[in-house]
């Protein structure tokens, strides 16, 4: 027994003994720095393989490490540079771990709200010197917390130091995480690895992301996302990434649930998917797409699962676009098997779409079909087998094609990556503080971008616990499920956050924390009613299925009225002048959440990809100087009247501000003389021209932005992702105008 132990002692010293040899090697640190931080390389199998990028930059360097456990700044006083000096927080300045490390170099312990005031830490980085920094791990830091990122911005402007943010991935879940264990699951020995981004002065920060677009506080804290963001594995496929979140977050966590099937787990969803993929195999060949025509069920997140396992690609088809346009979607991406249920069809009454399919030629597989002919045998095999993926697909290839919503016109083929979903959903994840404390309430329909990222793949992939509901719109019902499901997160539009409002008890959205809110303008209206009834706040983004879907996103900590909010990490833009408006311009969207390319009627099946990355967004905005962006308007919603270009968006804001409690939509027909005119359709009772003019003229708005003629709606035409189908709109206006030519 003595021997055996023995033996074990010599081979576990010898372990360390070469592993620090290795770290001597690969990080330039000397031998008892390496022997004293080579028991923790093998415990937490640590990836230190990016470290050159801390260790290189000349001083003066401010390294900025996001500190998420005590065993932080024990791991960085070992590898980083011996001259840095470490400014350690009390709260994990007293672990015995950091107390053992501390006698490896230079630390100090005191309060971060005086940095800015104490002369030693800038005499240190003006003698070039390094220092590290260890900032609240907090995605969404208060005010207090926010000082430390203005303090550290002046300490590195004052001294011209260099920027190296560091992160420790995993590092949230050890047991001496300061994230509390109910919001992230403790695990003894998680893997971890160092993420390290080249570093940069604040100025250069400033200056790649616009002078007039970013403060020099907020370059440093969206730097400092971007290091979150790069912990993310993006060279998985989806089902992988699945698969990890389970691992991560536990196989048994019951992480899904609906109306009608009730709640699954993380495992459950990936042996029902491992099924369903050796099927949907059968049908199609690798990298083909099959199109998915299901409602927000359990069952559309097992069958889009199931065709990432099996490399196939999901079409995600608008069951309320019409028969018409769900035939040109299938024909525009070469669709040969729609997957749909019987059932669904039959509640959705949607028969006239099933028909159109199958007078298309295309065929309908049922699911109900396929479950009932599942077999014992290959339940089991895909339990033995459900962290594997039926088929290794590369980040790169397309895992989903969306289409457009079609509010302006045709709709079109979006095809999106595994990458550009997951770096999204990732993306968010940087932004806004979620954990497996919340519940997503999800009433956006799959088909929709924002609705399938955002809504579904965003929690599941982070431990957040989703509530699918079927349709948005069921005004009076939604409100009762929620007080039921007691969601902290919902996702929605103006109009179906109004529509919920309206018939809502006070209490039935009380647990909510916040709701994000995209695809049309949100009224200060909704803010306000979410914010005086249930104390919720309304948070407004920008997104576009081109961009898979999020841009943009008021979030707690940064957030201003009557914009979108700031870009996400990893995103560039660029503002191109358009003829006629002289604030703003035309947005440009690059990053790696933007999709590969179209698919167009034209040339169905073909992927015509972006040629340089840009998208061209067709959107008018305006970055003010801390980076919020404004919306002003779609490109093609601008009306040419007399040589002037009038946002139509701004007078459906104008007239709604006047009529709150009702809809509206602007839209706009030639006229001989002034080239275009404005024509508002409301569901305003008594709508009166005059009274526009009157409240128009108090708000100093040009006469140009009133419109020529009203025409009353009984309701205005929406699309099933909530956004007004302007399309419709126009044709009811010119039929009951009795306008033969649209406008352009």
């Amino acid at each position: 027994m003595i021997q055996w132990t023995a033996a074990i002692l010599v081979v576990m010293f010898a372990a360390i003994l070469l592993a620090a040899i290795r770290e001597m090697s690969a990080l330039g640190i000397g031998f008892r720095r390496a022997l004293i931080f080579a028991p923790l390389k093998l415990i937490y199998r640590i990836d230190t393989s990016r470290m050159k990028r801390a260790r290189d930059p000349k001083p003066p360097v401010i390294y900025a490490v996001s500190e998420q456990s005590k065993l932080d700044p024990a791991i960085y006083q070992a590898i980083l540079p011996p001259d840095t000096l470490h400014v350690l927080d009390p709260a994990s300045a007293d672990s015995w771990l950091v107390q053992t490390f501390r006698s490896l170099g230079k630390s100090v312990v005191f309060d971060k709200d005086h940095m800015i005031s104490n002369r030693r830490l800038v005499r240190h980085l003006k003698g070039k010197g390094r220092l590290a920094v260890y900032f609240p791990e907090d995605v969404e830091p208060n005010p207090v917390n926010f000082r430390l990122y203005r303090a550290i911005t002046l300490l590195a402007r004052k001294s011209n130091a260099q920027i190296v943010p560091l992160h420790l991935r995993n590092a949230r879940f050890l047991p001496s995480s300061f994230t509390p264990a109910s919001k992230a699951p403790r695990r003894r020995f998680p893997r971890l690895s160092v993420h390290v981004l080249p570093a940069k002065r604040i100025d250069d920060l400033v200056n790649e992301a616009g002078k007039n677009y970013v403060t020099p506080s907020n370059a440093l804290f969206d730097r400092m996302a971007l290091t979150r963001f790069d912990t993310t594995d993006f060279s998985v496929g989806l089902f992988r990434a699945f698969v990890q979140a389970a691992k991560i977050y536990g196989p048994s966590r019951i992480i899904l649930e609906d109306t009608v099937t009730g709640e699954l787990t993380y495992k459950r969803l990936l042996i029902g998917a491992r099924v369903l993929g050796k099927r949907f195999s059968a049908m199609a060949a690798k990298g083909e797409a099959l199109g998915v025509l299901l409602p927000n069920a359990n069952g559309v997140v097992v069958t889009f699962l199931a065709l990432q396992s099996a490399g196939r690609v999901a079409a995600m088809l608008n069951y309320t676009a019409g028969p018409r346009n769900v035939v040109s979607a299938i024909e525009t991406a070469k669709i040969r098997t729609v997957l749909s249920s019987r059932v669904f069809i039959e509640k959705a009454e949607l028969h006239a779409v099933s028909e159109a399919i199958e007078a298309s030629g295309t065929r309908i597989v049922w699911l109900e079909d396929i479950r009932k002919s599942v077999t014992t045998v290959e339940k089991l095999l895909a339990a033995l087998q459900w962290t594997k993926p039926l088929v290794r697909v590369d980040a790169d290839d397309p895992a989903v094609v969306l289409f457009t919503s079609g509010s302006e016109g045709a709709p079109k083929g979006v095809v999106l990556s595994h990458r550009n979903i997951h770096s999204n959903a990732a993306q968010a994840e940087s932004r806004f503080s979620i954990s497996v404390e919340d519940t997503l309430f999800n009433v956006l329909p799959v088909f929709h971008s924002f609705g399938l990222t955002g809504g579904t793949i965003l929690p599941l992939l982070y431990g957040v616990r989703l509530f699918l509901y079927p349709s948005p719109l069921h005004y009076k019902l939604i409100p009762a499920a929620a007080a039921k499901v007691r969601p902290t997160i919902m996702f929605g539009t103006d109009t179906f956050l109004m529509g919920y409002a309206r018939t809502a008890k006070d209490t039935d959205f009380e647990s909510l924390r916040f709701v994000v809110a995209g695809a049309e303008a949100v009224k200060p209206q909704t803010r306000e009613l979410y914010k005086d009834r249930f104390n919720c706040e309304v948070l407004e983004g920008f997104g576009m299925t081109e961009a898979a879907p999020v841009v943009a996103a008021n979030t707690t900590s940064h957030a201003r009225a009557n914009t979108v909010g700031r870009l996400l990490p990893g995103m560039s833009v660029r503002i191109e002048p358009v003829e006629g408006i002289e604030e703003g311009g035309r947005l440009w969207v690059r990053g790696p959440n933007v999709m590969l390319g179209y698919m167009t009627a034209d040339r169905p099946g073909e992927l015509q990809p972006l040629g340089d990355g840009w998208h061209d967004s067709g959107d008018i905005v305006t970055i003010d100087r801390e980076g919020y962006m404004a919306i002003r308007g779609r490109a093609k919603r601008f009306a040419k009247i007399a040589g002037e270009m009038v946002s139509l968006g701004a007078v459906e804001m104008l007239v709604q501000a006047l009529w709150p409690e009702d809809r509206h939509a602007a839209v706009s027909v030639p006229d001989r003389r002034k080239g275009e005119r404005i024509i508002l359709a409301t569901t305003a009772a008594h709508p009166d021209k005059k009274t526009i003019i009157q409240y128009g003229k108090k708000n100093g708005v040009a006469e140009l932005m009133l419109p020529s003629d009203i025409v009353r709606l009984d309701e205005i035409p929406v699309l099933g992702s909530g956004k007004t189908d302007y399309v419709t709109t126009q044709k009811k206006i010119e039929d009951k105008l009795g306008i033969g030519d649209r406008a352009a």
